[in-house]
């Protein structure tokens, strides 16, 4: 499995980005897929997910109402709309998939494969 993510740039406060993460090698659709973010100084944290099995998200409370995940299954990509920027979104965004569970969720454990990730900076 491979994953590019992109769609990554520095943003003012209250913006918008689209992430993308291009799966390659394997039906995505097969896959749950999360999107998690990393900033200097901190621990790796999970934003959102997508289960393969029925399509359900989940959002960590931070980014709830803001935030959204998407796949496109022909196009083989999911995506991450992320709205209302704030500064504290400033992170290093991955996306990973896993092929074993049912259900995606917000540990980073549950994921075998990882892209090199896309960098967000929200600044004004």
């Amino acid at each position: 499995v491979q994953l590019v993510e992109s769609g990554g740039g520095l943003v003012q406060p209250g913006g918008s980005l689209r992430l993308s993460c291009a799966v390659s090698g394997v039906d995505s659709d097969h896959y749950n897929i999360g999107w998690f973010r990393q900033a200097p100084g901190k621990e790796r944290e999970g934003v959102s997910c997508i289960s393969s099995s029925d399509n359900s998200t989940y959002y960590r409370a931070s980014v709830k109402g803001r935030f959204t995940i998407s796949r496109d299954n022909a196009k083989n990509t999911v995506y991450l709309q992320m709205n209302s920027l704030k500064p504290e979104d400033t992170a290093v965004y991955h996306c990973a998939a896993d092929g074993r569970y049912v259900w995606c969720g917000l540990g980073y454990g549950q994921y075998n494969d990882w892209g090199q990730g896309t960098q967000v900076t929200v600044s004004s």
